[in-house]
């Protein structure tokens, strides 16, 4: 018999409003504390300096998390200009400072060149591994290390306010692996000035946007009143971009089960119709339950991932 696991079964995702000086680690362990879930995890991290969506997910819904890490994203962040830091914002050593203020309109002028695939650079203080080690280590232990160009994809960017000289505001929407640091440091270099990010929020990661985001202590206090579920997510909420295809009791248990279901020619047709971009996954429906993550091929469902029914 396996060890019994510590917790609640309890399933589902949470759109937290992360709080600034607060990791996404820290984050995760909290909000499972709160709900005694017997698993937790993130899409996607956020950093400590920064605030805003950090997507949660619990129990069963840890298993879309991949899905979750291919999603676009938006920001939205403040430019400080006259010094540029180690760590590209505010809180990093000084490396270099200018009496240079681009005016909102050399700014806007200047972002058309960063939208759509282009090449980027990882800032050195992040999580990639440079022989096997993370970067931000390398910095700080005195090296530099030398990390490589990577394409991005930037959907668009535009200013958003300019609250005095020294400050603007911009806002991005972009695909995965974009450092919105490193896009201040091109930026910067392209006007000939130098800057830093000094304020960030993440405003979305697919479909959990801020309309969804609930704070840690709007959540504490939910908690007092044994009123958490009713800000879980759906496991499926992930999946927003997969088409649905709802299936029988008797099929459902035969996915459950790992096995496969044969579809009718008129099912096969319809998701042939709704998916896109060369994918074949769809999720298996229940009713309101999501049975499986399937595969389409050659008229059958093939189960990819088999969600339990708390």
């Amino acid at each position: 018999m396996g060890r019994r696991k510590k917790g609640d079964p309890v399933s589902g995702w949470i759109c937290l409003d992360k709080p600034y000086d607060f990791g996404s680690t820290q984050a995760v362990g909290k909000v499972r504390w709160l709900f005694n879930a017997q698993k937790a995890g993130h899409a996607g991290t956020l950093d400590p300096l920064a605030t805003g969506v950090l997507p949660i997910a619990l129990g069963e819904a840890t298993k879309t998390v991949p899905f979750m890490m291919e999603a676009d994203k938006a920001y939205r962040f403040m430019i400080e200009w006259g010094r540029t830091t180690t760590t590209l914002d505010r809180e990093g050593e000084t490396t270099a400072s200018s009496d240079v203020r681009p005016t909102v309109q050399q700014v806007e002028a200047a972002l058309p060149a960063f939208v759509g695939e282009i090449q980027q650079v990882p800032p050195i203080y992040s999580a990639i591994k440079v022989d096997g080690e993370r970067a931000y280590d390398l910095a700080r232990a005195g090296e530099t290390p030398e990390l490589k160009a990577r394409t991005v994809v930037i959907h668009s960017a535009r200013v958003s306010a300019a609250p005095d000289v020294d400050h603007v505001e911009i806002e991005i929407e972009c695909g995965k692996g974009t450092y919105v640091r490193s896009i201040v440091r091109d930026l910067a270099e392209t006007l000939g000035a130098c800057a830093h990010v000094s304020a960030l929020r993440r405003t979305r990661v697919g479909p959990f946007g801020e309309d969804r985001a609930i704070t840690l202590e709007n959540l504490e206090n939910l908690g007092h009143k044994a009123a958490l579920p009713e800000v879980l997510l759906p496991v499926e909420t992930a999946l927003d971009d997969i088409p649905a295809l709802a299936v029988t009791a008797e099929d459902a248990f035969r996915l459950a089960q790992g096995r496969p279901i044969v579809l009718v020619p008129r099912q096969v047709e319809t998701l042939k119709a709704r998916l896109t971009g060369g994918s074949r996954l769809v999720s298996a429906m229940e009713g309101d339950r999501l049975v499986a993550l399937a595969e389409m091929r050659a008229g059958r469902l093939n189960p990819v991932r088999v969600f339990i029914q708390a």
